[in-house]
């Protein structure tokens, strides 16, 4: 059964005085789930977010929360009173308050606030630190104090500003997840910000991407990953090539891979050229296979490496090979294709065109940031 519509941005134009910095932003987050805005620096991420908060306003279209409009053209609730919670990247925690005494902070009259500091203090895992202070904890151990500043307030959303960003990779790891249990474990629907995409996956039910104030899609991390619906979000969601092909039916292309046939159809002319999106992961080893390709760098990965290999046309791809299986710079090594979930995207101008050869080699979209 799904849940509840709680956040819905629609038509959204938000920015700073008269620049417009996001324009045309469509979502829409359900009670419970946690989405998350990802995007490189400037993307306009974190404008959505401040909007969303009330620290911006709004210049086209609106934000409702639990049905209820509180940002338009013209009109901007109070932070105070739109019940949103707030964990910032440098988590703002009061230096002269205990840990116990910073997460009743917002809750100050509340008839229980000692019940309900003790209950966070054990969901966030810091039930015997309650007297210490901010300086006596670590980096995520603050976090999550500041965490469970904002949860205290039982706010209907939470929104969380690179909450990762100042931690270091491990750390940023286990937290992502420890993050996602607590909100979960309470029900919390949440939006969080990051350039980290490994952060979103871990913490999102649903992620966002952004490009130059748009929103170039909002979904699954599967359905990014599997099924992008932008060559930028193909190549910026994990490690994805283009090499150019040819649709040969629509359900499956020619390339100087071999023919590779996928689980879904296109209905472009048959004939066009095409940009098929490889990864890593969709060239397999396979010893025995005639297709052959040269390795010309390695990088060991612990359980894997990650080869760079060149094809006989010189085009160059990247492939994960078991670390087991240890080749040297140089060697030839046979593979094959493993791409059932054919990613394909018309190529400019290639309305029943042909390849010219110049045009078989690797490309990949620029997401520079």
């Amino acid at each position: 059964m799904s849940q509840p519509l709680l956040l819905n941005l629609r038509n959204l134009a938000c920015g700073y005085q008269d620049q417009r910095v996001v324009q045309n932003l469509n979502l829409h987050l359900n009670a419970g789930d946690i989405g998350c805005l990802l995007g490189s620096s400037g993307c306009g991420k974190t404008t959505t977010l401040r909007a969303i908060a009330g620290f911006e306003p709004v210049h086209e279209g609106e934000i409702t929360l639990a049905g209820e409009t509180i940002s338009s053209a013209g009109f901007t609730l109070a932070p105070e009173k739109r019940r949103i919670g707030m964990v910032f990247q440098d988590y703002a925690l009061f230096p002269h308050l205990s840990v116990a005494e910073n997460i009743g902070f917002g809750i100050r009259k509340h008839p229980q606030k000692d019940r309900v500091i003790e209950e966070l203090l054990e969901l966030v895992n810091l039930k015997n630190l309650g007297k210490r202070f901010p300086h006596e904890l670590s980096g995520g151990q603050q976090q999550r104090v500041a965490l469970a500043r904002a949860l205290a307030p039982e706010p209907q959303l939470l929104l969380l500003d690179e909450p990762f960003s100042n931690l270091d990779g491990e750390l940023r790891r286990k937290l992502s997840h420890e993050v996602r249990d607590i909100l979960k474990a309470r029900g919390t629907s949440a939006i969080l910000v990051t350039h980290d995409q490994e952060e979103a996956f871990a913490v999102s039910d649903h992620v966002g991407v952004f490009k130059e104030g748009r929103l170039e899609q909002w979904d699954t991390p599967y359905n990014l990953y599997h099924e992008p619906l932008t060559p930028y979000v193909a190549s910026f969601i994990g490690q994805g090539y283009f090499i150019r092909g040819q649709l040969s039916s629509p359900e499956s292309v020619q390339t100087e891979l071999g023919e590779l046939r996928g689980n879904r159809a296109y209905t472009w002319p048959i004939g066009g050229a095409v940009d098929v999106l490889l990864r890593p992961d969709d060239i397999v080893y396979a010893p025995d296979s005639a297709l052959k390709a040269r390795i010309i760098g390695k990088s060991f990965q612990g359980a894997s490496t990650l080869y760079r290999l060149q094809l006989p046309t010189g085009a160059q791809l990247e492939s994960i090979f078991p670390s087991h299986a240890d080749h040297l710079v140089g060697a030839e090594v046979g593979i094959r294709v493993a791409a059932e979930h054919l990613v394909l995207f018309q190529a400019s101008g290639s309305t029943a065109a042909q390849i010219p050869a110049v045009d078989s080699g690797v490309r990949r979209y620029s997401t520079a940031s």
